[in-house]
């Protein structure tokens, strides 16, 4: 059992974070849920758990916290210790692409490398004024296909996952955001039920590989194992989607796929197809993009590949 300081009365909303983050840091927790490290953390969990408005472009930071405050932080940061959960699933809501998105153990909590390249609108590879229509493939919280249909401005979302939980918290999502008329929900698994093309096809799969998945730890495990969970090489969905999505694309259509950690497995099952990796600030191998044309160019290859 990890034995926590609390913090006492008097402290500055500064001060909360530097101790907060110091307790959060002695208890060897994960993170990577939308922080990066235990300072963010700690930033987050103090302003959600005081009075502040969060998503405020600053805060008075020597402001004192009263007592209330002081008591809600305790609570929370004892419960993001002792549960090992993401602080997303303990507040119920986690920020994605600058929105606010309703989050729950249903789904993966939001974060994707995608969140870079929909601020650019996926430039140059995808051309704005030619997306009329996006599939979210794999939606979850539906956090990457709504972010992508508010900054391409498309007129039709699709968002298609396996889990009914996921689609439930998907459309609460949907419907903050997007007209009812714009988005429609799919429950299927893989392309199955789907009878369309679509200009934009985001993904981002299952791609966690068996060996993988036995070393990650509680904040990981707490998220859904179907969302992460890829066979022994991290290719089980991937593999079989590449050699299906040529169906739904649109002749001018793209796809743009999270790989992550099973990347370099696609380099090796694959050599002769030249991926594109788009870059992000924190690795260069972990989203991919493939137009049409290259998925007819490449389908030998593709096809040729089985799990």
């Amino acid at each position: 059992m990890k034995v926590l300081a609390e913090l006492n009365p008097g402290l500055t909303l500064a001060e909360a974070i530097d101790q907060v983050a110091d307790s959060l840091d002695n208890a060897k927790l994960a993170f990577g849920h939308g922080t990066e490290d235990a300072e963010e953390e700690a930033s987050w969990l103090v302003l959600a758990a005081s009075e502040e408005q969060m998503g405020q472009p600053d805060y008075d930071w020597e402001r004192l916290l009263g007592v209330d405050e002081i008591s809600a932080i305790n609570e929370l940061l004892k419960k993001r210790v002792s549960s090992g959960q993401p602080l997303a699933y303990l507040l119920g809501e986690a920020w994605f692409a600058g929105l606010r998105f309703k989050v729950d153990p249903r789904v993966l909590v939001p974060r994707s490398f995608m969140v870079e390249w929909i601020d650019e609108q996926f430039a140059p590879w995808v051309n704005p004024d030619e997306v009329d229509s996006i599939l979210d493939l794999c939606c979850g919280s539906g956090c990457i296909g709504i972010a992508a249909a508010l900054a391409l401005e498309a007129k039709q979302l699709v968002l298609s996952d396996l889990s009914a939980g996921a689609l439930e918290v998907a459309a609460i999502n949907s419907a903050e955001y997007l007209a009812d008329d714009n988005v429609q929900l799919h429950q299927g698994d893989m392309f199955s039920g789907i009878h369309r093309k679509f200009d934009l096809i985001l993904c981002n799969p299952p791609y966690v590989s068996t060996e993988r998945m036995d070393t990650l730890p509680a904040e990981y495990v707490s998220e859904p194992d179907m969302a992460l969970r890829a066979g022994d090489r991290g290719l089980d969905f991937i593999a079989p989607m590449l050699q299906q999505v040529r169906h739904y694309l649109t002749d001018r259509g793209v796809l743009i796929v999270e790989a992550g950690s099973a990347s370099l497995e696609m380099e090796r099952a694959w050599p002769d197809v030249p991926f594109t990796w788009l870059g992000t600030a924190h690795d260069e191998m972990v989203l991919f993009v493939m137009t049409a044309a290259e998925l007819d160019q490449y389908k030998q290859q593709l096809d040729s590949f089985s799990v």
